[in-house]
Parts: C-alpha cells; sequence; structure tokens
C-alpha cells in the first residue's frame, strides 16, 4: 500500500463517502475511483419542484422556477457533465441555472463550481465562513489544507451567506443554515414544498460527521470546531423535517429509496423518523468522540 493511504488517510476518506477499493491504488488519491461518486443515477422528481441531478452518492439538487433554476452542489471537476446532462435530460435548459449553492467547501461538493459558473453564468453564494476555502480552492482548508489531492479549482464567489438568510427566485424560498463543524462554513438547506396538496418541509442536511483525524479542543486553525458541532446538533434537532435529504446519498438511504420509488413506494423520501435516527447517531457519534479526546487530554 503507497504512503498515502496509511489505515488513518483511509478513514479519512472513508468518512468523506468514499470507498477505496483493495486493489492496487494510484500513488495521488482520484476520486473518480469510487464508482458511486460518478455513476450517474436517471435524475427524478422528489417532489414540488425539487429534482435530484447528481450521481449515486454525490448528491446534486435541482430547484426549478419559471424565473430560472437553483443549483445546490457542483460535486467533484469531473462532476458538471453529468449534473449538465440530468438537468436537459429533465427537460430543463442549463443557461437558465441562475444561482449556484452548496453544502460545504469540500471537493466532493464544489470542485465543479468553476465550471458551471463559467458555463451557467449563475450568481455563485456560499456560507460566509466557508468562503476562504473555495476561493483558495482548498488550499487554505484547516484540514485538507496541505493534501493538494484534495485542491480543486478555485472560484470566486458572488455574496457571502449568513445563517437564517433567505434565497428567494420566484415563489421558492431556500434558507441557509449554518451547520459548522465539518467545515467552517458547512451549510444545511431547508424548503418547503408542495406535493399533491401538501405542504412538506424539506431539509438537505451538510454534512454532520466528524472525521478521523479532526482535533476538535486543539485545533489551532479552528478552535472553536467542538463549540460549532454542539451548536450544529442544536439546529439539526431543531428543524422540522418530512423529506429527508443531505449531500450524500448514503445519508438518507438513496439508493434504497430510488428501488422502493421505483417499485411503487408513493415517496419513500418523506422520512421524518428516518432524518431523526440519522441526527441522533451522528450526534452520539460526535459526543463518543468529544468524550474520548477530552479523555485523552485529561491524562
Amino acid at each position: 500500500m503507497p504512503p498515502e493511504f496509511s489505515p488513518t488517510r483511509r478513514s479519512i476518506l472513508a468518512s468523506l463517502g468514499a470507498t477505496l477499493a483493495d486493489a492496487a491504488l494510484p500513488a495521488t488519491f482520484r476520486a473518480d475511483r469510487n464508482p458511486d461518486w460518478t455513476t450517474p443515477l436517471p435524475p427524478f422528481r422528489i417532489a414540488g419542484n425539487l429534482y435530484y441531478v447528481g450521481s449515486r452518492d454525490l448528491a446534486s439538487y435541482l430547484i426549478a422556477t419559471p424565473q430560472g433554476h437553483i443549483l445546490i452542489n457542483s460535486n467533484l471537476v469531473t462532476s458538471p457533465p453529468q449534473i449538465r446532462a440530468s438537468v436537459e435530460k429533465l427537460g430543463f435548459h442549463w443557461k437558465e441555472v441562475k444561482i449556484h449553492l452548496i453544502s460545504h467547501a469540500h471537493f466532493d461538493h464544489c470542485a465543479g463550481s468553476a465550471q458551471i459558473k463559467r458555463e451557467t453564468g449563475a450568481q455563485y453564494l456560499v456560507m460566509d465562513a466557508d468562503i476562504p476555502v473555495v476561493e483558495s480552492g482548498g488550499r487554505s482548508d484547516f484540514f485538507f489544507s496541505k493534501d493538494s489531492s484534495l485542491h480543486f479549482p478555485p472560484t470566486k464567489v458572488d455574496r457571502p451567506l449568513r445563517d437564517g438568510e433567505e434565497i428567494r427566485l420566484g415563489d421558492t424560498v431556500l434558507t441557509a443554515r449554518k451547520t459548522a463543524g465539518h467545515t467552517k462554513g458547512c451549510t444545511t438547506w431547508t424548503m418547503q414544498l408542495t406535493e399533491a396538496g401538501k405542504t412538506y418541509n424539506a431539509v438537505i442536511v451538510g454534512s454532520p460527521n466528524v472525521l478521523d483525524g479532526y482535533n476538535l479542543l486543539h485545533d489551532h486553525q479552528y478552535p472553536q470546531m467542538a463549540a460549532d458541532f454542539t451548536q450544529q446538533f442544536k439546529t439539526l434537532n431543531s428543524l422540522p423535517c418530512d423529506i429527508f435529504l443531505g449531500s450524500h446519498g448514503s445519508y438518507f438511504n438513496l439508493l434504497d429509496k430510488i428501488k422502493r420509488l421505483n417499485s411503487g413506494d408513493k415517496n419513500p423520501f418523506i422520512d421524518p423518523a428516518g432524518y431523526k435516527s440519522y441526527i441522533a447517531d451522528r450526534q452520539q457519534a460526535f459526543e463518543k468522540e468529544l468524550a474520548k479526546q477530552q479523555k485523552s487530554v485529561g491524562k
């Protein structure tokens, strides 16, 4: 095994959502080695005007309006052609994407943003604390700054976002909730959708995950990490959720729910219990890791 793929590094990448093959691996990590990150799914409507246009695990969402469209997540540097094909397969025009958003400033969610902005002319809006990382192409990331294999094309942000800020396009309203910890500006998106005469609260979770190697207590580049994770879980637990989504399909059992959808399930994405269970599990994992690090410091 090359030195870049020590057990610790393998755990970090697995935490990001990657599944690394046991076969021979390149010296430099390439995200396209994980087929679920790059294998497209047939795009589909989730509910109302919200559509899924991502791959089998890297989630990307299109919110369609008569005034133009909102795109959440650009994914890998190789992902824009896949996302564009999905958008166009649904019958929408790529150039009508007017606003581009992300869940957080990691290469697997924002590396394609420069290309999408260039091709569509969309306004790129990012949570304020993630802007330095986005505009440096990951080179200022508190955890991955020294790993050039996880850098991406820098992209100029058109407008910063703040916690609770609303993004409006036509009659559609998205709310940006800062759920920091995984990154300093990690963002969970909420919106209301109307389906069959009923109104549902949709939540697109940014990431509640503590990566292997995160120093929750004494990271000099991110000293408030533990406090941010604690606040994140307060926020996530306070959100009303009917339709449970996230930045990775694995968060909300995407592939299983697609099977159920294709088998006649009316809408498996309406899953408030799944949301509560996932957040509780991730909060427990955070608290366990925090206690472990606190105990280690106390020795």
